[in-house]
């Protein structure tokens, strides 16, 4: 079986080190003199290198490294996906980019000849990343005041249209958000292959929508048992349509040589956390059902770092460290590599990883822990038995 794993691209800035919170990588904050991307030159002023050129690099990066391709985020604080994507496409050759995007804001008749265009430009490399938002404050800030059912309601009939469009001819649809009369794709866009659909969301009415469109279901990482019976449920409700469900995972890792160094960054990590990060962990409203299911894996006040380990090579604060899911795995590179053989053991088709900085562990888990899995010492003694 062939497990394909992408990386995450920092569309948002980066930072330099775990152990400390400033995005120094890129223009999302201040320049100052440690700034990279740009940054100053020796005589102070702006050298003229582009965050694009950071995320060109890190693209590259993962690509040599054996990933097949990279998620692009999008939230209100990042560059958009559909911008960013055709730019790295130039600079790199199989690379594949999962624009993530959130449907309810695009026609999606134009959404469909926007993608076709850009799988003929790239040969083939789009790959879909579909969100359907959290609800409360951030998704207002979208200008977005659907309730969480309804959202999912609208992003099933946005697939139900650009897919029906994609196949060419005269296509209609009549449903509550979206009614198209006619329509359909160009011959020479409509031949393109339709993109890969990964889809996110932890609610009934998510796995629903899944269930119908999906080739993946992704999940942040949670507590091993409890992320294998969300797998079975979204594959129960694919069956029951008639289909066959992928799942995947979306985490981070902190891979060190050892074990003691893994921990040690994460801690030093743990004690620069800011009161002003503090309090925005605290987190805002939200009907996202994964969010909420992220939120209890943790202590409310957590006074140690150790205080949010929550099993064997894992630890609930790296929301705490960067923007994103709590829960992520800690250990040396073997260690590592035996959780993520773990989670294919449980039916992970497919893992979207990441790593602080985005640049350099692209190479270190690329070249240290992918080539472990199926050789882990974990591996090899449960096959030994």
């Amino acid at each position: 079986m062939t497990i394909d794993f992408y990386w995450r691209l920092p569309t948002h800035g980066c930072h330099a080190t775990i152990r400390r919170g400033s995005y120094d990588r890129g223009d999302w904050s201040p320049l100052s003199e440690t700034n990279f991307a740009p940054g100053l030159d020796r005589h102070g002023a702006d050298d003229g290198f582009r965050y694009i050129d950071y995320l060109a690099e890190t693209a590259k990066a993962a690509e040599t490294s054996g990933f097949i391709g990279g998620l692009i985020p999008s939230f209100p604080n990042t560059d958009d996906p559909w911008v960013i994507s055709p730019l790295l496409a130039r600079e790199t050759a199989t690379f594949r980019f999962m624009i993530a995007f959130q449907p309810g804001f695009l026609n999606p008749v134009q959404a469909a000849r926007l993608s076709a265009s850009l799988q003929r430009a790239t040969g083939g490399r789009t790959v879909y990343n579909i969100i359907t938002g959290g609800g409360g404050p951030a998704q207002l800030w979208w200008g977005d005041s659907f309730d969480h059912d309804d959202r999912y309601g609208r992003t099933t009939e946005f697939l139900d249209v650009l897919k029906g469009v994609w196949k060419g001819g005269d296509f209609s649809y009549d449903g509550r958000f979206f009614k198209v009369e006619r329509g359909g794709l160009a011959p020479l866009l409509a031949r393109e292959e339709l993109p890969e659909i990964w889809f996110s969301g932890s609610s009934d009415a998510a796995l629903q929508s899944a269930a119908k469109h999906a080739d993946y279901y992704l999940s942040w990482l949670e507590p091993f048992e409890q992320l294998t019976t969300k797998f079975a449920r979204v594959k129960e409700r694919t069956a029951a349509l008639g289909g066959e469900q992928k799942c995947a995972v979306r985490v981070d890792l902190v891979a060190r040589a050892t074990e003691e160094e893994a921990w040690r960054d994460v801690r030093i990590g743990f004690e620069n956390v800011t009161d002003e990060t503090r309090a925005r962990w605290r987190g805002q409203a939200t009907d996202s059902v994964g969010a909420q299911r992220q939120a209890a894996l943790r202590p409310t006040e957590a006074k140690r770092w150790d205080d949010l380990i929550v099993g064997q090579n894992l630890w609930g604060g790296f929301n705490l460290l960067r923007g994103g899911p709590a829960l992520g795995i800690v250990g040396n590179y073997e260690q590592c590599a035996a959780k993520l053989d773990e989670l294919i053991a449980r039916g992970t088709d497919a893992f979207i990883l990441a790593g602080t900085p985005h640049l350099e562990e692209a190479y270190r888990i690329g070249e240290e822990v992918l080539p472990l899995l199926g050789r882990s010492a974990s591996s090899l003694l449960q096959a030994a038995e």
